[in-house]
């Protein structure tokens, strides 16, 4: 009974880790990780300021877009 249990949780864990990536959950953090690489020293924008020049920029520009 243990056993599928755990098995249960570890499905659980997958298909969220899924979600989150399709919906970006980790962009910001990806985002953040690559400005401290090839960019020492710039200045890092705030989740929310991250989040706004990227909708913006979705809105400029429709063609990556599914609908």
């Amino acid at each position: 009974m243990r056993a599928a249990g755990t098995a249960c949780g570890a499905a659980a864990r997958g298909v969220a880790w899924w979600f989150n990536s399709v919906l970006g959950g980790q962009d910001y953090q990806r985002y953040v990780a690559h400005l401290h690489r090839a960019h020492p020293g710039c200045e890092i924008p705030s989740e929310r300021e991250y989040w706004r020049a990227r909708h913006a920029d979705a809105d400029r520009n429709p063609t990556n877009r599914c609908c």
